[in-house]
């Protein structure tokens, strides 16, 4: 599921925006699922049950409300490759919408073989998590309490967004020789779903901005203490020598980009997909245009352990980066949280969790 060695080394000497391979940083690691639920602490805190469904991953302190706090000190456990990282990370999940209308939740393909085989086993669903720096003193690592969304639930029109989120349909497992950087190639990418049958299932990326106003933690829309470089929101263009930072957001965090591949295998049937042809796949929100994926992020390094791998300097990608500790997937599974609302989550349902009532 992580993207291949092939890939890694044509984006650190071929891309300008990491500025060649001198001291380039990127963390790439799995996280298993947290937990499936419809809580959302970032923009329903207290809210039990929100609006949509959300998969969630990384740390145990995870909510119906969640502190500005250090969410690290919190936290027991966590999902993720590394050990030191309790943050959490959530999207909306995907179903498939049968032709007699009812809906399945689309499961995640399970992150296998991380930091180059390093380790083994596999994580329960869940997704990978990138974290990019241009090295030395390029980044500012997000502070204890900081938290982000980006992407809007409620879109349902191109929004011309470039390379902030995308889906890649896969022709075959293991990508069928597909090495392309994530929504970098509109002939592979796409802001909608995929309106085709995907063998190997459908990847989608989300990038977050890359700017901050060195101040909020927050902001009240959870977003406009960030932005996306002047030169467009494209996917690792903060990071490096490339993606200059607008005057009020000029501080540079590091890029962080979350990748799910949704396991569609059992779904590829046309006879079961919409009789107009229709492609069958719909966001927990609602949305069968794919426009609105979104992600949202509370941050939860532990100590400075962030930064020191986002100050490595000796052009690092994978477990070694600043002496991060790693832990086994068998280890990241057993970390779990109750859900706190109690509803369907994977059986055939006759109306999303959420969306009673509501025209689909």
């Amino acid at each position: 599921m992580l993207l291949s060695t092939l890939l890694f080394a044509a984006l650190v000497q071929g891309a300008p925006q990491f500025g060649g391979n001198q001291g380039f940083t990127m963390l790439r690691f799995g996280c298993a699922q947290t937990v499936i639920d419809r809580i959302d602490p970032l923009v329903n805190p207290g809210q039990a049950p929100s609006p949509h469904m959300h998969q969630i991953a990384g740390g145990d302190a995870f909510n119906i409300t969640m502190p500005v706090t250090d969410i690290a000190k919190l936290a027991k456990c966590t999902t993720c490759g590394y050990s030191e990282d309790f943050s959490n990370y959530w999207t909306a999940n995907v179903y498939f919408k049968a032709r007699n209308g009812t809906y399945k939740r689309v499961p995640q393909v399970p992150n296998r073989d991380l930091f180059n085989d390093q380790y083994t086993g596999k994580t329960t669903g869940g997704f990978v998590v990138y974290y990019v720096s241009g090295g030395r003193n390029q980044v500012t690592a997000f502070k204890p309490g900081f938290r982000m969304l980006t992407g809007d639930p409620t879109n349902r029109k191109s929004a011309n967004r470039k390379s902030q989120t995308c889906f890649r349909c896969y022709n075959a497992p293991n990508w069928g020789g597909d090495n392309a950087a994530p929504c970098q190639d509109r002939t592979l990418d796409t802001e909608h779903f995929p309106t085709k049958p995907c063998p190997g299932g459908i990847r989608s990326n989300i990038a977050y901005p890359t700017c901050w106003d060195g101040k909020n933690l927050d902001s009240p829309d959870h977003k406009s203490h960030v932005a996306y470089p002047v030169n467009g929101p494209h996917a690792f263009s903060g990071v490096g020598t490339g993606g200059a930072c607008p005057s009020t957001h000029p501080v540079k965090i590091p890029q962080l980009m979350l990748e799910i591949v949704w396991d569609t295998s059992a779904f590829n049937n046309r006879a079961d997909w919409p009789t107009d042809g229709s492609q069958p796949f719909v966001l927990s929100t609602g949305d069968n245009t794919g426009y609105g994926q979104h992600g949202d992020y509370v941050f939860g390094w532990e100590g400075d352990s962030l930064q020191r791998a986002m100050d490595d300097a000796r052009g690092c990608m994978g477990a070694s980066c600043g002496g991060l500790k790693t832990q086994q997937p068998a280890a990241g599974n057993k970390c779990v949280v109750p859900g706190r609302v109690h509803e369907e989550r994977d059986g055939w349902m006759s109306e999303l969790p959420g969306m009673e009532g509501m025209p689909m």
